[in-house]
């Protein structure tokens, strides 16, 4: 199985202690364990992306060598930056019709939370477009904003310990959660497809 991993510095690892805490491979090493087969997850994250810039690599990374999956993490730049929220949602529709048009499954995976957002309205509005838009192509979600903003609910140390010393990056214990959480999501995927060939909407790893 190959599987590609695309989107801005969560993507590519920044935060975490060295490239072999990213979570990319870890979900490498998790998927492998987990199907006791081959499996190679290509990291081609790239710190700082917008969406704009995120969606040209995807189309030709894909017309180029299409992969069995694509996980897309997405989002969190353009909420931050303050982005256009139409044209947002604009090229989130044109990176998943692309994959689609290929029969290339994808996975998106939603922003982070982390205790200093400063405008928590215009950033949960991001958040909701990814969802909405998953929902409108029928692809399946990694929530990790609900994941993350449950732990800080719980406790802030908890969250505190899955990001790395900026406050904002997921640190080696984030990323390993976020790999084995969406490993578990994969697996699902995976079944329901065996399952169902031709599935409606599906909900990964929403914990």
């Amino acid at each position: 199985m190959r599987v590609l991993a695309i989107g801005s510095s969560s993507t590519e690892g920044i935060g975490a202690s060295s490239p072999a805490f990213s979570y990319p491979v870890q979900l490498q090493a998790d998927l492998a364990r987990m199907w006791k087969g081959a499996v190679t997850v290509e990291n081609a994250g790239k710190g700082g992306e917008t969406i704009f810039e995120t969606v040209g690599r995807l189309e030709t990374i894909l017309r180029a060598d299409r992969p069995d999956l694509v996980i897309w993490q997405v989002g969190t730049n353009d909420a931050v930056k303050g982005g256009d929220e139409a044209r947002f949602s604009a090229l989130l529709r044109q990176g998943i019709d692309t994959a689609q048009a290929l029969g290339v499954e994808m996975l998106l995976v939603d922003q982070q939370y982390y205790p200093t957002i400063r405008d928590i309205g215009r950033y949960e509005r991001f958040v909701d477009l990814v969802n909405a838009m998953a929902t409108v192509e029928q692809v399946p979600v990694f929530s990790r904003y609900k994941l993350m903003k449950a732990w800080g609910e719980r406790s802030p140390d908890t969250l505190t310990s899955m990001l790395s010393s900026d406050g904002f990056h997921m640190g080696d214990r984030g990323y390993d959660c976020m790999a084995r959480l969406i490993a578990d999501g994969v697996q699902l995927m995976a079944a329901k497809k065996d399952a169902d060939p031709n599935p409606t909407v599906t909900t990964a790893a929403r914990r």
